[in-house]
């Protein structure tokens, strides 16, 4: 029997490798809007549709720094759409880590 591992999460940070905040400040939200549009199970019809976040491409702001969290899903929905993130980090020269976001738990505090 396998286990089934679940897909990992790419945080793509506002800090560059040299330690500069990344400029412009809207940037991860310039950057999920992009990818607003690649969904598990595809573009949903209907009003409103359109509007919000990707599950796969999520802007948020951790210990004050703004990333993109990035699902390793989106990779397997749509590889050019994960090279275009990977390379709009690596062009940029941002830091990337691989970990994955915990759910808050029940006292309001993640990872506890």
């Amino acid at each position: 029997m396998t286990v089934a591992h679940p897909p990992r999460e790419v945080f793509i940070q506002g800090i560059t490798l040299d330690g500069r905040t990344f400029r412009p400040s809207d940037w991860a939200e310039r950057l999920a809007g992009a990818m607003s549009c690649f969904r598990p199970g595809g573009v949903r019809p209907g009003i409103g549709s359109h509007i919000g976040y990707s599950p796969l491409c999520v802007p948020t702001v951790i210990n004050g720094v703004k990333c993109v969290v990035v699902n390793e899903e989106l990779r397997r929905l749509e590889p050019m759409a994960w090279d275009f993130v990977m390379n709009f980090a690596r062009d940029n020269s941002l830091q990337v880590a691989d970990a994955c976001l915990l759910p808050d738990s029940p006292g309001g505090k993640s990872g506890t």
